[in-house]
């Protein structure tokens, strides 16, 4: 094929910096637990590419956003089977026995520190937390993973045809990873979405978790909630009827990145310059912050296709849980602390009402300054709200319960 020399000196160029991209990815790289099928294909078609991702791309811009963590942390792919043991279906209706792996970052910890599972939420991945890695690993034990179809973990085709098979995918296939870790009462944090995926897997697994931290957590609020009824009027319009249908198709906003091709890198730039520099409600990026998150988005949300799908089946349109958590408040059995920014689009009042239910100790904090993305916003306040709402554990002969400053009771 031909090339007008403009750009095909624009080629070349490109070219040359892949390469040089490559070599010095290759050099950098750290040894995981597990060596995985190496996806790499000649620099040429890499070029080409019109998604111009893959599995190795992911985890070396996780590498590159974790170039600012200063504490010393180990990768590996922890194998979680081709399925929960006793199952008839595989990671999910999948016809093969191949095994599938989580991806998972521990960070060096003081010796008989409490271990923190952090879990992120939809459309993300665990390199959100790069803010909270270095100030939480001085109290905890902190392992965070990629949930399975996201991030670095394996990508198996999404076939869950209901609200039960999709929180089956999840929690199922986290219970096998913590099998995999021989890990027990820990800590489990999870965020948005993560946050529903911990509290579900907190009700069916109480006994392997000793405190649940929810952040910002999505599925405490139904269709029929009263805060639903703007949503409703809107849905009324040929504008919400267009992107209820196109929820209801699980149109997700992966799809759009990769339908951008090789514009899609400067979407997702335009994306978290907005959202966390001059639309930030706390502390904005730095430059170096915003390119790496940048890489490392856009990565994570062009691969293939999988955990992502999930959408329409936990959640109705407007992020409304199809079987809300508050229909299971009274059968909680873990202490539970809510974290939400004070700018937070996800509500606190639904965790509020849960509590009223709740027989187990439970209390609610919101962060000044952030949004939904509290531990971004303001890593300070966040940390302070963790370790307050874990005093007990980290601090068991300290009787002080006062509020640290700055953040709200709710």
């Amino acid at each position: 094929m031909n090339f007008p020399p403009p750009l095909r000196r624009r080629l070349t160029n490109l070219l040359s910096s892949r390469m040089a991209e490559e070599v010095s990815s290759s050099a950098a790289a750290t040894t995981t637990t597990v060596v995985t099928k190496s996806s790499t294909r000649s620099l040429w078609p890499s070029v080409l590419r019109w998604i111009p991702t893959s599995t190795d791309r992911i985890i070396a811009a996780e590498k590159r956003l974790l170039s600012l963590v200063k504490t010393p942390h180990t990768q590996e792919q922890v194998n979680i089977g081709s399925g929960p043991p006793g199952s008839k279906v595989r990671w999910f209706r999948s016809s093969s026995d191949e095994p599938r792996f989580i991806n998972t970052v521990t960070f060096d910890s003081k010796e008989d520190s409490p271990t923190l599972v952090m879990v992120h939420g939809y459309g993300a991945s665990h390199g959100f937390f790069f803010r909270n890695y270095d100030d939480l690993a001085k109290h905890f034990r902190v392992i965070a993973i990629d949930q399975l179809g996201w991030g670095g973990s394996s990508r198996p085709d999404f076939t869950c045809k209901s609200t039960e098979e999709t929180e089956a995918w999840f929690i199922d296939s986290f219970e096998e990873w913590r099998k995999s870790k021989n890990l027990s009462n820990f800590i489990l944090l999870g965020h948005s979405f993560g946050g529903y995926v911990a509290a579900r897997y907190a009700l069916k697994h109480p006994e392997h978790v000793k405190h649940l931290i929810l952040v910002g957590s999505a599925g405490f609020s139904s269709e029929t909630d009263a805060r639903s009824e703007p949503l409703n009027r809107f849905t009324a319009t040929w504008k919400g009827a267009l992107l209820k249908h196109l929820w209801d198709s699980n149109f997700t906003p992966q799809k759009l990145i990769r339908g951008f091709g090789p514009f899609g890198p400067d979407v997702v730039r335009k994306y978290t310059s907005a959202r966390f520099g001059s639309y930030s409600t706390g502390q904005v990026l730095t430059k170096e912050e915003s390119r790496l998150l940048t890489d490392y988005v856009y990565h994570t949300l062009a691969a293939k296709a999988s955990g992502e799908l999930c959408l329409k089946y936990i959640f109705a349109f407007g992020a409304f849980a199809r079987v809300p958590l508050l229909q299971s408040a009274s059968e909680w059995k873990v202490p539970t602390t809510f974290i939400y920014g004070v700018q937070d689009w996800m509500s606190y009042e639904g965790a509020q009402e849960a509590r009223k239910d709740m027989k187990v100790p439970c209390e609610i904090i919101r962060v000044p300054q952030a949004g939904h993305f509290v531990f971004i916003d303001n890593p300070t306040g966040f940390h302070s709200a963790v370790l307050h709402g874990c005093r007990k554990l980290l601090f068991p002969g300290d009787s002080n319960t006062s509020l640290p400053e700055g953040l709200i009771s709710a």
